[in-house]
């Protein structure tokens, strides 16, 4: 008999279902991803650590678990909230089934719950903290909830960073540039692309002071994507001051978040955030819209802007900031994941853009 499982809400709301996975309590930050397939990367994406993920999509897991598609070395959400877990995958790759691949991780799943009512619920209410149990009860859950840390008061990104520098792929193609990127919670998409447009990259920890970035001799500065609230990292905030004008900047995500925070601007906490592989966003210069994988719960505010920071790229979904640049310094950042995985490829061209730009020195 599969065990029954709930997933508690933080104002009391309870949808019931099966556990699968792991069986052990987890909680936090519920959200939401829109996506209809990449339920593999969602898991191993560093920005979705201390969140729980609801894909909007009825059916997960359907082509298994493979060695190709991971986007770190672990699995990073807290827990996994789907309609309808597929028992027997189809697909050539797959070695394991999804159940298989959170239970020897130890991360949590329900299913069998609405996950398209929890869906609405968020929209409407707003993304909050939640719990999935097998053995607490619905008040039991509300008391538990109470006493531990709120999303937006803990610092994910040293949780999720490298602890050490390392190279990407060093016995690939000769290289003449070399890209530094701050681990801030990347995926490695970034990093396969970067090594494709013919780069050598050297990851390094988030903690890394701007001298020690600057000693490794690199061509041009990535800040990265990763999880929480960019208004914690003061420390990073410090050190891309240092940074700036110093070599050739770009900033994904979280990225684009700390690079507007280094000019003097501010974010803000988006109600429901912005998860899944449909954003259409507009690129002000030339016109065109591009559909844009995403994941973060904030933004840019643009009236916070100063220092010669101006507004790119907007979302057409609800006009915030997607993407920013400078006017005089080669330094340019998008608010989505030109990596993409899950997602579409609209964007990777973003990323050759910058090589282009670190290539013209």
């Amino acid at each position: 008999m599969t065990k029954r499982a709930i997933l508690v809400l933080a104002d009391g709301l309870t949808y019931e279902g099966n556990c699968f996975g792991a069986e052990a309590d987890t909680y936090g930050e519920v959200v939401f991803n829109t996506s209809m397939v990449g339920y593999q990367e969602m898991l191993t994406d560093p920005s979705y650590a201390g969140q729980i993920v609801v894909p909007t999509y009825p059916l997960i897991g359907n082509y298994g678990i493979n060695e190709i598609d991971f986007e770190s070395k672990k699995i990073q959400v807290r827990g996994f909230v789907v309609r309808e877990e597929c028992h027997q995958p189809s697909h050539y790759l797959s070695n394991k089934t999804l159940h298989q691949y959170l239970a020897e991780s130890n991360i949590t799943g329900i299913c069998g719950v609405d996950t398209r009512a929890i869906t609405r619920k968020l929209r409407s209410a707003g993304v909050m903290m939640g719990m999935i149990t097998a053995e607490k009860t619905p008040q039991q859950v509300l008391e538990s909830l109470k006493g531990l840390p709120d999303y937006g008061a803990t610092d994910f990104v040293q949780q999720v960073t490298t602890d050490a520098p390392y190279k990407w792929q060093p016995e690939g193609p000769a290289s003449t540039h070399h890209i530094v990127v701050l681990d801030c919670g990347l995926k490695y998409n970034i990093l396969r692309i970067l090594r494709q447009n013919g780069c050598a990259v050297t990851a390094v920890p988030c903690t890394t002071s701007a001298e020690d970035i600057l000693s490794l001799k690199p061509d041009g500065i990535l800040l990265s994507p990763g999880p929480g609230d960019p208004d914690l990292l003061d420390y990073i905030v410090a050190n891309v001051k240092e940074l700036v004008g110093k070599k050739p900047m770009m900033g994904i995500c979280l990225g684009n978040q700390l690079i507007a925070r280094a000019f003097g601007g501010s974010n803000f906490k988006l109600k429901f955030g912005h998860r899944g592989g449909n954003h259409p966003v507009r690129d002000l210069a030339t016109g065109k819209v591009y559909i844009t994988a995403q994941n973060h719960g904030y933004a840019v505010d643009p009236d916070t802007l100063k220092d010669g920071l101006e507004v790119t790229h907007i979302n057409l979904n609800d006009g915030t900031v997607e993407g920013l640049r400078h006017r005089e310094l080669p330094i340019f950042s998008i608010q989505y994941h030109s990596e993409a995985s899950p997602g579409p490829w609209d964007s990777t061209y973003l990323l050759e853009q910058f090589v282009k730009m670190v290539k013209d020195g």
